[in-house]
């Protein structure tokens, strides 16, 4: 029996689908370079807030995930498979 709601139970399975698509969609159209350049602060205060961010950040954070050392630990993305 399908449920008209469309509830998808733990995370959104559509919403990741779709994310993912759009993002290799931008990744493939050759503008992240320019997105990452628009990025960039605009003065040493907006520098310096950045900065702050990242280090409230990451003070919360209980490190990196040993995994992403080794690739082959991380399990296949089936919307991002490997390439081999």
């Amino acid at each position: 029996m399908q449920r008209k709601d469309k509830v998808e139970g733990e995370g959104s399975y559509s919403g990741s689908k779709d994310y993912n698509e759009r993002t290799r969609k931008f990744v493939d159209s050759g503008k992240v370079a320019d997105a990452a350049r628009k990025a960039q602060p605009k003065s040493d205060q907006e520098k310096h807030a950045m900065q702050k961010a990242e280090r409230i950040g990451k003070a919360k954070s209980k490190g990196e995930d040993p995994a992403l050392r080794d690739p082959t630990k991380i399990p296949d993305d089936p919307n991002f498979p490997r390439k081999k």
